[in-house]
């Protein structure tokens, strides 16, 4: 068995989007958890959710890129290209094969599932977009 080591880490939360921030608001007690502002919740009893705010994917990739993915797969890059800086790790063709990121997701991509949803129902299958599947 190999070994495994983690050597960066890339938290994109609704306490931080680095590790120093996402670190000073964790032992400053700060909660990440507000009123929802994305849409109207007034007819919800919950309506609060812990929110990534002022996040700009063209940070971290380019804007083509950024068009084509959920909201969930931008963090999931924004974290692993924070990660490999954290880490200080040059990618290379000597290691590009020892190198690998583990990401998890419940349920993501629901944004592109439900606006894909409107456009079948709207125009039809023929215009749904190829990324609604993944």
């Amino acid at each position: 068995m190999k070994r495994v080591v983690i050597t960066g880490i890339g938290p994109v939360t609704a306490l931080g989007k680095d590790k120093d921030s996402f670190f000073a608001s964790l032992l400053a007690g700060k909660s990440g958890i507000n009123k929802i502002e994305s849409f109207d919740v007034s007819r919800y009893s919950c309506q609060i959710a812990s929110t990534i705010k002022d996040f700009d994917p063209v940070n971290y990739m380019d804007q083509k890129a950024a068009k084509r993915m959920d909201k969930f797969s931008q963090y999931a890059i924004a974290a692993a290209k924070t990660a490999i800086e954290d880490a200080s790790l040059e990618i290379n063709e000597d290691n590009q094969y020892q190198v690998g990121v583990i990401v998890g997701s419940g349920i993501g991509g629901l944004l592109t599932l439900e606006n894909q949803h409107k456009v079948l129902l709207s125009k039809g299958p023929s215009r749904i977009s190829p990324f609604l599947i993944p």
